[in-house]
């Protein structure tokens, strides 16, 4: 069996590459999209749509008035909005059985740019060993390549994305994957800072501009490695969970 090549962008706007070759996409939002997104479906939320702005996220609650409205500008819930952008906004209690319409600076708008690809899924630290198993079964049931889309902060290059992109590909099997340079590069990074990683994530730009504005403890849970099963897959204009995985 050929091996599945693996590659990777530090941006979100370079995703048209891997939709134009029909790769499966894995989008990294450390800090916060992607692990709200993967704790929210794994503590029973319906699904989540993702949305670019806060025009279309107010637009889309008029025709659902009973779905959650959830986001973050500069790091901070807009303004009328139900639940900002914390993974301990998303307990079960509140999100249960409910669907959740989403926008962030990064996430989503790197969600939007992916999402014309042959399959979408949502990877953090949070979910690590189910969304590279769940990759590349899908790559190599697909014959296409992986591709990993990193939202970064504000269109700039993200630190903690690029380890966590890092932990996935250690997370792929070797034998059966061909790593860009990149990709590699990550890999390396990963390695080089696995044993201190909490520490090194939380000297990033953006984990400290939200330790400053009281997010410290959403750094803390968001560089935990493997808490959840669950692999956030979109369908249609909804995150749903592809399955639960056994890691």
């Amino acid at each position: 069996m050929p091996l599945t090549p693996v590659n990777l962008e530090f941006v979100a706007r370079d995703a048209v590459k891997a939709v134009q070759r029909g790769d499966v996409i894995i989008v990294i939002d450390v800090l916060r999209c992607s692990s709200i997104i993967i704790t929210a479906l794994a503590n029973g939320a319906k699904g989540i749509i993702p949305v670019e702005t806060i025009r279309e996220a107010w637009a889309y609650r008029e025709g659902h008035p009973e779905f959650l409205l959830a986001g973050e500008r500069r790091g901070l819930k807009p303004k009328g909005f139900d639940l900002g952008n914390s993974p301990f906004n998303f307990s079960s209690e509140t999100v249960k059985g409910k669907q959740i319409i989403l926008t962030t600076t990064s996430g989503t708008k790197a969600i939007s740019s992916a999402k014309k690809g042959r399959k979408l899924l949502i990877g953090a630290f949070l979910n690590i060993k189910a969304v590279a198993e769940a990759a590349l079964k899908t790559a190599e049931k697909e014959k296409a390549g992986i591709f990993i889309v990193l939202s970064g902060t504000m269109g700039r290059f993200s630190l903690e994305d690029f380890l966590c992109a890092g932990a996935i590909i250690e997370s792929l099997s070797t034998k059966k994957v061909e790593l860009s340079d990149a990709a590699l590069a990550a890999l390396l990074a990963f390695q080089q800072a696995r044993d201190s990683l909490s520490a090194v994530i939380q000297r990033g730009s953006h984990a400290q501009y939200l330790e400053s504005i009281g997010f410290k403890e959403d750094v803390h849970f968001c560089s935990r490695m493997n808490v959840f099963r669950v692999v956030p897959v979109l369908e249609g204009e909804t995150m749903v969970p592809l399955n639960i995985l056994r890691i």
